[in-house]
C-alpha cells in the first residue's frame, strides 16, 4: 500500500473486516465518551467551593476551572474533523478518550491554581474531540432510515450526564474528597475506549482537495485564547495591565483574522457565512443567550453553598432541576414551534428565559425546596427551548455545501460564548464584592449579578424581532395567519 493511502475505510463505505453492528449499539457507545464528558462538567461545578478552600483563593477565582476547559474546546473543536479524516474516526476517537483520561488524572493530582488550569487545558484537548468526532462515526457507519433513532439513543446518556452530576458531586464532596470527581472518569473511559476499539469501525476520507488553514487556526486559537483570559483576569485581583494587554492582543488577532478570512478561499471559519440571515441572527441571539446560560452553572452552586450556607448534597439536588426542565422540554420543542413558529418562539420564550434568572436574585435560604427547585426547573425548561430553535433556525438557509463549515463555525461559537458566561458571571461578581467591600460573597452580592445577567439576555429580544415572520416556517410546520 502506498504511504498517502489512508489506513481505514473510506468514509462511503462499510469497513469490510468489521461486522455489521446494529445502530443502537454504535450509538451507545459513541455516548459513552459524550456521558464522561457531560457528568464531569456537572459534578466539578458543585465542588468548586471546596477546591477554592483547598488551593487557598476566593470561590469566584474558581471561574478558571471551568473557563480553561471550555476554551480548549471552543478553540480545538474546528480541527476535529480535519484530524478524523485523516487519522480515522475510530483512533481519534480512543485517542480523544485517553486524553481526557489523562487530564482527569492531572487534575486529581493539582494543588494550585495554575496546575488546574494546565490539567484541563488537557482535558479538554480531548473533550473537543469527543461529540463532533462521535457524531462523525454514527453519521459514517449507520444507514440513514436508522440515523434518527441513533441520535436519540446517543443522546440519552448524554442527558444522563446533567442529571446525575450535580447530586453525584453534592455526595463526593460531602463524604469523600474532591478529587475522587476526576477518578470516576477513570472506569467510564476505560469501558468507552475498550468498547470503541472493538465494536466501532474505523471510517475516513481522502484528504480533502483544501489544504488545512492553519494561519486561521493559529490567529482563532491567539484570539480566544487572549479575550477569554483577560476577561477572566480583569478586576481587582489581578493586575490591570496585564489583563487589558491580554484584550488588546485578543482585539488585534481578532481583526487579523478577519482580513484573513477575507483573502483566504477556505478559511477554518467561513465570515461569509453570516451574510445568511437566519445564521447571522441565530449567531448573535444565541451568543447573547449563551452568556446567561454559561454563568449559571458557576453561579448557583456558589451562591447555595457559599451564599445561603448550603450543603454540597443539597446543592447538587437544587441545580439538578435546570437539568430536569431540559429533558422535559426537548420532547415537546418541536410541537411547540410548529405553533408559535421560530420568530415568536424565540421573542416570548426568550423573555421568559431572561427573566428566570430574574427569579435567581430574589431566592432566599429560607425558601421551601419545592420552589426553588421548581423555579429552576422552568429556567432549565426555558433555556432549552430557546437552544433547539437557535440550533435549528441557525441552518435553516444554509447551503448543503457549506454545512459542514457552518456547523464548524457554530460549534465553536457555541463554546466560547459559554466561556465568556462563566467569565462575565466571575466579573460581575468580583466587582460587586470589591463596590460593596466584602472579601467573600454575599447574597445580595448575588442578587446583583443575576439581575445583570438578565439584562444581557433581553438584550437578545432585539435579534429576535429582526427574524422574518415565516422564518422556518417549512422546518416548523408553523402556518402564519393571514
Amino acid at each position: 500500500m502506498p504511504p498517502s493511502a489512508p489506513a481505514c475505510s473510506p468514509f462511503d463505505t462499510r469497513s469490510a473486516s468489521t461486522p455489521p453492528r446494529s445502530y443502537r449499539t454504535i450509538a451507545l457507545i459513541v455516548a459513552c465518551a459524550i456521558f464522561m464528558e457531560q457528568l464531569d462538567a456537572t459534578v466539578l461545578a458543585t465542588a468548586l467551593p471546596a477546591m477554592a478552600r483547598d488551593f487557598h483563593v476566593a470561590a469566584p477565582a474558581m471561574s478558571v476551572a471551568l473557563t480553561s476547559y471550555l476554551l480548549a474546546l471552543a478553540v480545538l473543536i474546528p480541527t476535529s474533523g480535519v484530524i478524523a479524516d485523516r487519522f480515522g474516526s475510530r483512533r481519534v476517537m480512543c485517542a480523544s478518550i485517553v486524553v481526557f483520561m489523562l487530564g482527569s488524572v492531572a487534575c486529581s493530582l493539582v494543588h494550585s491554581m495554575p496546575g488546574i488550569v494546565a490539567a484541563r487545558l488537557l482535558q479538554g484537548m480531548g473533550g473537543a474531540m469527543m461529540t463532533p468526532v462521535g457524531r462523525l462515526i454514527i453519521l459514517s457507519t449507520v444507514d440513514r432510515k436508522d440515523l434518527v433513532s441513533a441520535m436519540s439513543w446517543a443522546l440519552v446518556p448524554a442527558f444522563l450526564g446533567p442529571i446525575l452530576g450535580p447530586p453525584l458531586g453534592g455526595l463526593i464532596v460531602t463524604h469523600l474528597d474532591w478529587r475522587w470527581i476526576f477518578y470516576i472518569n477513570l472506569p467510564i473511559g476505560l469501558l468507552g475506549l475498550y468498547l470503541v476499539w472493538k465494536f466501532i469501525p474505523d471510517v475516513c476520507r481522502p484528504r480533502g482537495a483544501h489544504p488545512f488553514d492553519l494561519s486561521g487556526f493559529i490567529l482563532c486559537g491567539a484570539s480566544s485564547s487572549a479575550l477569554l483570559f483577560g476577561l477572566e483576569w480583569f478586576g481587582p485581583d489581578h493586575p490591570s495591565q496585564l489583563s487589558m494587554l491580554l484584550l488588546a492582543c485578543g482585539v488585534i488577532t481578532a481583526g487579523l483574522y478577519v482580513r484573513h478570512a477575507r483573502r483566504h478561499p477556505h478559511p477554518l471559519l467561513d465570515l461569509g457565512l453570516l451574510k445568511i440571515d437566519s445564521f447571522r441572527l441565530s449567531v448573535i441571539s444565541g451568543s447573547l443567550m449563551r452568556i446567561t446560560q454559561g454563568a449559571q452553572p458557576f453561579l448557583l452552586p456558589l451562591l447555595f453553598q457559599v451564599g445561603f450556607g448550603y450543603s454540597a448534597v443539597r446543592s447538587g439536588e437544587l441545580v439538578l432541576a435546570t437539568a430536569f426542565g431540559a429533558v422535559v422540554t426537548r420532547s415537546v420543542t418541536p410541537r411547540l414551534l410548529r405553533l408559535t413558529g421560530f420568530r415568536n418562539g424565540l421573542i416570548g420564550n426568550g423573555v421568559l428565559a431572561s427573566l428566570g434568572y430574574a427569579v435567581c436574585a430574589i431566592f432566599q435560604p429560607d425558601w421551601p425546596m419545592w420552589l426553588i427547585f421548581g423555579s429552576l426547573f422552568c429556567c432549565g425548561a426555558f433555556m432549552s427551548f430557546q437552544f433547539g430553535a437557535y440550533n435549528t433556525i441557525a441552518y435553516e438557509a444554509v447551503p448543503m455545501e457549506q454545512m459542514s463549515a457552518a456547523n464548524s463555525f457554530y460549534t465553536m461559537l457555541q463554546q466560547l460564548m459559554l466561556s465568556v458566561g462563566v467569565c462575565v458571571g466571575a466579573l460581575l461578581l468580583r466587582l460587586t464584592m470589591t463596590a460593596r467591600g466584602h472579601v467573600q460573597p454575599q447574597h445580595s452580592d448575588f442578587s446583583i449579578t443575576f439581575v445583570a445577567i438578565t439584562l444581557i439576555s433581553l438584550s437578545s429580544t432585539w435579534w429576535h424581532r429582526a427574524f422574518a415572520a415565516d422564518a422556518g416556517a417549512e422546518l416548523s410546520g408553523h402556518r402564519l395567519r393571514r
